[in-house]
């Protein structure tokens, strides 16, 4: 029989494969039937809050790893709607968070609370470039949907493009709008 201490780490590894699973709900709003997963985009997000936060001066791989964590919550909530937000109480991450950890060993568990915190407050940079690579990426997905003919993305591309606290994430964002996405392989 393993160890309590395995079991709770094992247990809190089936939940976040969920995260595989879990479809960005939004995209069906666009007509997409083939969208990607929570997990595909907390990893694009992750390899993108990296980037910015070695242009911007912050710590990369603290960036890249609250990234990672950001949408850990939707094991338990799904990935919401934007549109919901006006009939739905949105979940504290920070609350759910600390339901889903609430059985791992002290380190771990606190770990897992203080990157989620942090990146909820975004008081440090690298909590800022986070956020801001959430939103850079799904803006790179809104524009690789329109580039196979999704017409009805304009929202998600707009909106990626506002409220970024970072100036290269700003940058990202206005040259990605004008780049066809197979623009790397011409490098």
């Amino acid at each position: 029989m393993p160890d309590e201490t395995a079991s709770a780490l094992a247990s809190f590894g089936y939940e976040l494969g969920l995260l595989k699973r879990i479809r960005r709900a939004g995209w069906w709003q666009a007509g997409i039937r083939d969208l990607e997963s929570v997990g595909e985009h907390s990893l694009r997000a992750a390899q993108i809050a990296a980037l910015l936060a070695v242009e911007e001066g912050a710590n990369p791989e603290r960036a890249a790893f609250l990234a990672i964590w950001h949408d850990t919550q939707e094991t338990r909530t799904g990935d919401i709607p934007h549109t919901a937000a006006k009939y739905l109480t949105k979940p504290e991450p920070r609350e759910i968070t600390a339901d889903q950890t609430d059985g791992l060993p002290d380190d771990a568990r606190d770990m897992v609370r203080s990157a989620v915190d942090e990146y909820e407050t975004r008081e440090t940079l690298e909590a800022k470039c986070a956020k801001d690579a959430d939103k850079v990426e799904m803006l790179l997905q809104a524009v690789e949907y329109r580039d196979v003919g999704v017409e009805r993305v304009a929202g998600w591309i707009e909106s990626g493009g506002k409220g970024l606290s970072t100036e290269t994430a700003r940058r990202i964002a206005e040259a990605a709008v004008t780049l066809s996405p197979l623009a790397w392989r011409g490098r």
